[in-house]
This record gives structure tokens, C-alpha cells and sequence, in this order.
């Protein structure tokens, strides 16, 4: 009787420590381009009321932001040792870019609520960022 009650305690235990492991959503690294940009498309479009043709310019856009993003990780693999500061000013740089296309395509008040919406993303990011570091800290 001891034994079982001892079995069936580790198995609570694994179990309750397995669902415990924080990390990435399971299968988000498991989406294709095409399905990374889908999703952004679709979020968007629903964010920001997006009409046709201004989805589809977004989805050009997206495709071309999905690749680039998936290029840089692929190269910081490779390269660990590269310049932070050197990285900070490239991604700013893109992020201006982005900037400009998207109020190229969007219109003055679907362009607010996008800004509005990527520094609440931001936000979000560096919380999380704060929280890892806190947790990494205590550790």
C-alpha cells in the first residue's frame, strides 16, 4: 500500500512539475512563413479594418518582415559574437522602414491605432524581458 501511495505521489508530482516549465507556446515555432503571415494579416485586418487592397499590400509587407526576421535569428546563430549596439541600430532602422510603408498604406487613423497597437506590443516585450531577467536573478 505504501508503494502505490508513493508511485501515485511521483506521478502527481511529474506531472504538476511538467505543466509547471514556462517557455514558448507549444507550436508557435512550428508555423510556416506563409502561416506567420497569415496570422499577421489576419490580425491586422481585423485590428485595423483593413480593406482589400490594403490587406494584400500588408501580406507583401508581412512576407517580407517574416523572411528578414527568420534571415536575422538564422545569422545570430551563426554569429553570437556581433556588436549589440550594431544590432539595436539596424533593427530601429527596419522599424522606420516598416513605418514608412505602413503609412504609405494605411490611412491616417488605421495608422494611429497600428502605432498605438506596436508600442503596447513593446511594452508587453519589455515587461516579459523584465520578468526573465527577475526570474534569472533569483535563480
Amino acid at each position: 500500500m505504501k508503494k502505490l501511495f508513493v508511485a501515485a505521489l511521483l506521478v502527481v508530482g511529474i506531472t504538476a512539475f511538467a505543466q509547471e516549465k514556462e517557455g514558448r507556446r507549444p507550436g508557435k515555432d512550428r508555423l510556416t512563413t506563409e502561416q506567420k503571415v497569415d496570422l499577421q494579416v489576419k490580425k491586422m485586418t481585423k485590428d485595423l479594418e483593413l480593406n482589400e487592397k490594403q490587406a494584400s499590400e500588408i501580406r507583401v509587407l508581412a512576407t517580407k518582415q517574416v523572411e528578414k526576421r527568420e534571415q536575422r535569428r538564422a545569422e545570430l546563430k551563426a554569429d553570437k559574437e556581433k556588436d549589440r549596439a550594431e544590432r539595436i541600430a539596424a533593427m530601429q532602422k527596419e522599424e522606420a522602414a516598416v513605418g514608412a510603408e505602413m503609412k504609405k498604406i494605411l490611412t491616417a487613423e488605421q495608422f494611429a491605432k497600428w502605432e498605438k497597437i506596436r508600442d503596447e506590443r513593446k511594452e508587453k516585450m519589455k515587461e516579459k524581458m523584465h520578468d526573465r531577467m527577475e526570474k534569472k536573478e533569483t535563480k
